[in-house]
């Protein structure tokens, strides 16, 4: 499976042609660009606690969700806390408008209700997507280093395995874009994590630099802790573009820190 970028109506976006292929679900990674927002927040700023005006911020949701070709209306959202937690949607978190945060703290979602539309936040962090055509049930994570750590991406499998009846071997996972291991320079606290976490399986992900740092590849690391919790590697995708690299054309918080938007990724059954 491949991320390709697309462009609808001047909205910039990516989705995974695999997930694209098997039919029943809209998807899409946001970019910054196609949106209305202006100064800081220009143009296509998803985030809705980050000053910008609400109204500006539901047009440029209406245009992102017409443009992967998700139904607006019923929405669930996150209040992201960098951990590992991975929430069931019900009718009961479902809200007609994206602004506001909601009343529970998690990274990740996940349902089978047709119609709703998952969404999670980034600018760096990992966003990654899951689709299970077969059992009809969707979820979405935002995997920063300590939420990678901790295993949400691997949460998010043995969720839907466990409260859906998901196999394992039909699961597709797209991993968005984000932040790559050039641009993310980091003390030992994250290795650190990291071999806590998956021991030296992970040190092939993870380079010293001259400078006594370490460059971290999350997406990588993402990715291997889908193959060890049973996805085939075929049917994961990989973004391979950096949101630091390229802060004209992603909100990057290393870059742009809280002057800043913030993009979306978002999967809907159909």
């Amino acid at each position: 499976m491949n991320i390709i970028e697309q462009t609808q109506n001047g909205v910039v976006f990516f989705q995974s042609d695999g997930i694209a292929a098997a039919g029943g679900a809209a998807h899409g990674f946001s970019t910054r660009l196609g949106g209305v927002s202006q100064g800081m927040w220009e143009s296509l700023n998803l985030g809705v606690g980050r000053g910008d005006d609400p109204d500006h911020v539901r047009e440029n949701y209406r245009r992102f969700f017409q443009a992967v070709g998700a139904e607006g209306g019923r929405i669930a959202v996150t209040n992201q806390v960098h951990g590992g937690a991975v929430r069931t949607v019900t009718t009961a978190d479902v809200r007609p408008d994206p602004c506001g945060k909601p009343p529970y703290e998690a990274d990740g979602l996940m349902t089978d209700l047709p119609g709703v539309a998952l969404v999670v936040y980034s600018a760096d962090c990992i966003p990654i997507l899951f689709y299970d055509p077969v059992r009809r049930v969707i979820a979405a994570v935002h995997a920063g280093w300590r939420g990678t750590a901790a295993g949400i991406a691997t949460a998010a499998v043995q969720r839907m395995e466990t409260v859906y009846g998901c196999d394992r071997g039909d699961i597709l996972a797209a991993i968005g874009p984000g932040i790559g291991p050039d641009c993310f320079e980091t003390h030992e606290d994250v290795p650190n994590a990291m071999t806590a976490a998956l021991s030296t399986a992970v040190l092939q992900h993870i380079k010293i630099k001259e400078n006594g740092k370490f460059a971290v590849d999350l997406k990588a690391i993402n990715a291997m802790r889908l193959e060890q919790a049973g996805l085939d590697p075929a049917r994961i995708a990989v973004c391979g573009f950096c949101t630091a690299c390229q802060p004209d054309r992603f909100w990057s918080h290393r870059k742009l820190g809280t002057s800043r938007g913030s993009m979306a990724a978002v999967i809907q059954l159909l």
